[in-house]
């Protein structure tokens, strides 16, 4: 049965609050010349559904009836099954020159069953420089049929020279109402869950499904929003630290114990382990390159929980300047602890509050440029405590 999300039918049923987008995309299915190119760029912030966008636009590319979302085209190019579309998205830092090379190889055949040979790049923000040039002339040349659709955080997160290739499509964060409804829709959430989960993830559908599905994952939540009031010296500010970051660490973890696992037993039998024909030393390297690839995965995954902990945080610091400058409790975030937000407000200044803001998005850049997490984060909550930015 298709899910019908405010209007929205088909593959597109999955796409929250992006209409305009979609208008643009459906003009572009249905052959308009100049909606339709062969390149196109997907931004928006986190959370906004630019995969969703991406593979949608994907199915209906390949549907006869332009993304009915019933047939078996749409079903296979959504789920990733179709031959003739290519689902990227890396758990690396980076997508290297061997990857791109072996997707442009893939984008200058013809399609098999399909209308089109449709790729998609959920990462293109980390295609590294040869990635790049590897991937240019294949964007600037195209092979008839085949259609690049590159997701990115920002156009600038692209390096130029692709960009400038592509048609730009432009995502905004879904309103909270929508995303809500969505989970109640799609995931049978009950409404009231659904909006609690929507609005603590601030649109971001990805987060709020999680929320909304998996208690665990509130549970992290509210002992993130506890730091600030255990803040109570630089000994209590370590404390927190190290709790914060060996909890990332461990959900990383967890997250990746099991495929780690299938891994290393997919490639020991590939490998012939414990066979007469086995090669005992190109199967240690073979396994060794495995465990280097795990363990970036590992600490990208590690990364990612600790920037969800330090956007919990802006929601906190964000809810404390709203008090002190508004006063009005119905904007809140997090109103579930508004009494304790109300006396962080009470207690500071709206300076003081947008420095320890500041002090947040300075940390995420530092973890992006690969500082040690314990000492950033260390850092970060001591700042925190007395109130001070990084410049301050």
């Amino acid at each position: 049965m298709t899910v019908t999300v405010r209007g929205m039918t088909g593959v597109w049923a999955d796409v929250v609050g992006q209409q305009n987008a979609v208008t643009t995309l459906q003009r572009a299915v249905a052959g308009d010349r100049h909606a339709m190119t062969h390149a196109w760029l997907v931004t928006g912030p986190p959370g906004s559904g630019r995969s969703n966008v991406a593979r949608a636009f994907a199915a209906a590319l390949q549907c006869e009836r332009g993304g009915c979302g019933e047939c078996q085209a749409c079903r296979t190019a959504l789920s990733g099954a179709h031959p003739d579309v290519t689902l990227v998205r890396t758990e690396k830092l980076s997508i290297g020159v061997d990857e791109v090379r072996d997707l442009v190889r893939r984008a200058s055949m013809s399609p098999t069953l399909g209308r089109h040979q449709v790729l998609v790049m959920e990462d293109a923000d980390r295609v590294t420089d040869r990635g790049a040039d590897a991937l240019l002339k294949s964007i600037e040349e195209p092979a008839p049929k085949t259609v690049w659709l590159l997701c990115a955080p920002t156009p600038d997160d692209v390096v130029t020279t692709i960009r400038s290739r592509c048609r730009a499509l432009g995502l905004s964060t879904p309103p909270v109402g929508a995303v809500a409804d969505l989970l109640t829709r799609r995931d049978g959430v009950d409404p009231a869950m659904a909006m609690n989960a929507a609005r603590a993830a601030q649109g971001h559908i990805g987060r709020a499904r999680v929320l909304a599905l998996h208690e665990d994952a509130r549970d992290r939540r509210r002992d993130v929003l506890q730091i600030p009031r255990r803040l109570t010296g630089s000994a209590a500010c370590l404390t927190a630290a190290q709790k914060l970051v060996d909890a990332c660490a461990a959900e990383a973890k967890a997250a990746t114990e099991a495929l780690d696992a299938a891994e290393r037993e997919e490639l020991g039998e590939a490998l012939g382990f414990g066979t007469k024909g086995a090669k005992p030393k190109q199967a240690r390297a073979a396994m060794k390159e495995l465990e280097d690839e795990q363990k970036v995965r590992a600490k990208r995954m590690q990364r990612d929980a600790l920037d969800r902990a330090l956007t919990e945080l802006t929601t906190y610091y964000r809810d404390v300047v709203t008090l002190q400058l508004t006063g009005e409790q119905d904007r809140l975030v997090n109103p579930e602890i508004a009494g304790e937000l109300w006396e962080q407000a009470r207690g500071t200044t709206p300076e003081a509050s947008l420095r320890r803001i500041d002090a947040l998005l300075q940390c995420r850049e530092e973890l992006e440029g690969n500082v040690a997490p314990l000492l950033a984060v260390e850092a970060l909550l001591i700042r925190l405590m007395k109130g001070w930015s990084y410049g301050g």
